[in-house]
This record gives C-alpha cells, sequence and structure tokens, in this order.
C-alpha cells in the first residue's frame, strides 16, 4: 500500500510539473520578449555533461522550436524536401515526420536556409511556414488541417536568401509581413503586404498593401512582425523597406510610421544603401519598442503613448533616443531598465532603458552571431555560429559566467520549456538539462 501510494504520488508530480511548466510556443517565447521565467537552467554544459537527450536531425535549419507540453515543433530540411518534425521532450524521440514541400535552399555561407521561419502552436495545432512560401497548420497527431503558398495568394515572392520572416500566432489568427518585390532599377513595383490568416481555415481575414519608398521592395529583409500589447493599446508591429508601422489588429490600418532610417536622413548620416535590409526585428516591451536597422545603422527607441500615431513619427516626443550602433541580425533584449544588443561578430552592447546611455560594450566570443539572446532568471544566453554558448550575468556589470561548446553549428535561438533549455544545431537538437 505505501509504495502504491508513492508511486501516485510521484506520478500526479510529474504530470503536475507538465501542466505548470511554461511552454515556449513561438520564437521569442510566451510572452514575445525572449525571457523565461525558468529558475533552474544551467549554465554549463558540454556535447556530454548536462545533456538529457540529443535527436540528431535530418538537415539544417534556423528555426527556433516551439514547444507545448509534451511536444516540441521542429521544421528542418531533409535534401530538397522541408518538413516539420514533432519530437517527445520526454526522451527525444521523433512522433511523427511530415513532409510539407520541396525546394530547399541554402542561403549564402551556410548562413542559412529555406527551414529558417519557426514555427507557432497553440497546443493543439502547429503553424509551420518555409522560405519557398509554403505555410501549413497540422494538428498534434500530424494530420495537416491546411496548406497553401503565400507567393501564389499574395504575389510572387522574390526575395534573395528565401523568405525567412516567422508568422505570429495571436489569439484565434496569425499575422504575416510579406515585404518582398522586384529588386529591378526603376522598377517602383511594390508587392509588400501585411496578412491576417485565420488560424484554423488558413482563410484571409486582410491583407493591406504597405507602401514605402525605398528604391527596391526589400529583396534582403527577413525581419518578422510582433504584437504589443500592454492592455491599453494593441497593435502588430511590422518592419522592412526602410521603416517600422504600426497597424490596427482589426483592419490592418497604418497607426504609425517610423521612417528615416536609411541614410541620408535623420537618424543615419551615412550614404543611401538600396539594399538597407532589416534582418533583427524590433523588441517590443511594455511601453517600448527597440528598432534595430542595419548594417552601420542606428538603433531607435520609442516610447508607447497615446501620441504614438501618424504617418512619421520621427519628429514627435516619442523618439526617446538613438544610438550609432544597431544589431545587424538579433533582436534587441529588455530586462529591469536595460537593452541589450548583441552584435553579429559578438560584441555584446548593455544600455540604459531610459536614456539610452551606455552601460558597457563588450566582446563577448570572436566567432558569428545569428541567434538572438535569451534572458534566463539571471542568465542570458547567446549562442554563437561556431557552436559555442556564451552565458552572461545580467545586470549593470559585464561578466561572462561560461562558454559551453557543442561543436556545431547554431543559427536558431534558444527555446526553454519545463526546467530544459533547448539548443537546436545543424546537426540535432538538444535537450539541456
Amino acid at each position: 500500500m505505501t509504495s502504491r501510494i508513492v508511486w501516485c504520488v510521484l506520478a500526479f508530480s510529474a504530470t503536475t510539473s507538465w501542466l505548470h511548466a511554461e511552454d515556449w510556443p513561438q520564437w521569442r517565447g510566451p510572452r514575445g520578449d525572449g525571457i523565461s521565467a525558468e529558475k533552474s537552467i544551467p549554465t554549463s554544459w558540454s556535447k556530454f555533461n548536462n545533456v538529457r537527450w540529443r535527436t540528431e536531425l535530418p538537415g539544417q535549419g534556423g528555426a527556433t522550436p516551439a514547444i507545448w507540453g509534451e511536444r516540441i515543433f521542429v521544421p528542418s530540411a531533409r535534401e530538397n524536401d522541408l518538413v516539420l518534425l514533432c519530437i517527445s521532450a520526454r526522451d527525444g524521440k521523433v512522433l511523427w515526420e511530415r513532409k510539407v514541400t520541396s525546394g530547399n535552399q541554402d542561403a549564402r555561407a551556410g548562413e542559412g536556409n529555406s527551414a529558417s521561419p519557426s514555427p507557432s502552436t497553440d497546443g493543439q495545432h502547429v503553424w509551420v511556414f518555409f522560405g519557398t512560401g509554403v505555410l501549413a497548420c497540422f494538428d498534434n497527431a500530424g494530420n495537416e488541417k491546411w496548406k497553401f503558398d503565400v507567393g501564389e495568394r499574395f504575389g510572387r515572392i522574390d526575395i534573395q536568401f528565401g523568405m525567412t520572416s516567422s508568422p505570429i500566432l495571436n489569439g484565434d489568427h496569425l499575422y504575416l509581413q510579406l515585404i518582398h518585390g522586384p529588386m529591378k532599377k526603376d522598377d517602383d513595383t511594390r508587392t509588400g503586404k501585411i496578412v491576417k490568416l485565420n488560424k484554423l481555415t488558413g482563410e484571409t481575414v486582410w491583407q493591406i498593401d504597405r507602401v514605402t519608398q525605398v528604391d527596391f521592395e526589400c529583396k534582403h529583409s527577413y525581419a518578422s512582425p510582433f504584437i504589443y500589447d500592454d492592455g491599453q493599446r494593441r497593435f502588430l508591429v511590422a518592419h522592412g523597406a526602410d521603416c517600422t508601422t504600426g497597424h490596427d489588429l482589426a483592419t490592418g490600418a497604418e497607426l504609425w510610421r517610423l521612417d528615416q532610417l536609411n541614410g541620408p536622413a535623420k537618424f543615419n548620416s551615412k550614404r543611401h544603401d538600396p539594399t538597407f535590409r532589416f534582418v533583427a526585428s524590433p523588441a517590443v516591451v511594455k511601453n517600448w519598442i527597440i528598432v534595430p536597422t542595419a548594417k552601420e545603422g542606428p538603433t531607435v527607441a520609442l516610447r508607447v503613448d497615446a501620441q504614438l500615431a501618424g504617418k512619421t513619427v520621427a519628429e514627435s516626443s516619442n523618439v526617446r533616443w538613438v544610438l550609432p550602433q544597431t544589431p545587424d541580425v538579433s533582436i534587441p533584449l529588455v530586462s529591469d531598465g536595460l537593452v541589450y544588443n548583441l552584435q553579429k561578430d559578438g560584441r555584446f552592447q548593455c544600455v540604459n532603458l531610459e536614456t539610452g546611455a551606455e552601460v558597457y560594450f563588450e566582446r563577448t566570443h570572436t566567432s558569428q552571431h545569428r541567434a538572438s539572446p535569451v534572458l534566463i532568471g539571471s542568465h542570458i544566453y547567446l549562442c554563437a555560429k561556431d557552436g559555442m554558448t556564451t552565458v552572461v550575468k545580467a545586470g549593470p556589470k559585464f561578466e561572462i559566467v561560461a562558454k559551453n561548446n557543442l561543436e556545431e553549428p547554431i543559427t536558431a535561438s534558444p527555446a526553454v520549456a519545463d526546467g530544459t533549455l533547448y539548443i537546436r544545431t545543424y546537426n540535432a537538437l538538444y535537450a539541456i538539462q
């Protein structure tokens, strides 16, 4: 009888741990800010130490896994095919694999491929997007619910290294920014759109043209949209084609626009660059939007209040500060009154959120960084392309806590769920615990 009671208590504890664990339902986590509420994640590991399991993947990819309960969803390439895997969080076993489409395309110098957009899940369904333009919905059992090519529905994708923007799931809808179009001199054709879909049917709720004045329609832009929601104001933030815009969730109407980001202009004194593409997306947190740009462009801090409105806010008091540097690929991270910017070359900048005053600007690791920072407890995790993850202490004092080398390329941002850190390399998915 005693052993039976103990077994029941252990079984109940294991079950409730899954029920109360925080999931990582899409890129940048449950709140869209790259911050996890988990407390007991290791700061040190290797290919063998503190690894609960390692699951070999069929090919490379830069997509961050989406996690809900015991299921992990990972897009990947299998030679020319593009597939979605469902993996058990308990033991790393592949529960199912589905071919979604074909036509995988590798980017320059191994920087990425068509399996780079991150999936989303609500615990019952999973939505996956590939650089070919194919968007699909599956249920947890791997049954396809709907699938279509966004290029066929909304306009042909003409983007140099494939569409790698990740759709954003919010409530009953899926939001996409499809900022793409011809890159031809004297061709002002505009096909860039913002789109809202019914998540269960894939039907278009609205689509709006995102008109800009750029030379080309951002053939190099790979940023993703985000939802801003502070309890009073809710809107979609789109980023690309030399400007950042806010859109009404009900209609798609443009609410505000931040431009003058490409030079020579108010925020950028450098020469005009016709391929000024945005890869890093804005950091969207309560009361603030931190806007990165590209290459050697600026970072702009927008204060969100009732005054954030109009075709351009460049001249308004909502622009609180401007930095001359920008993270080129990684999204800024905002926490406890500090903004952290990870440069592509591994330099790590920390500034004051209210003023933009620099707190520190230090070197972490010399390899290329394409993943975005994740904050877990009091530590920030920075993944580099050569497989090294540098763990930095959060706060105003720069301190490297640990360096951990998996010796496999990493371009995907980490994910965190139920006391486990998940790192997706080009070769495998690791559960660090």
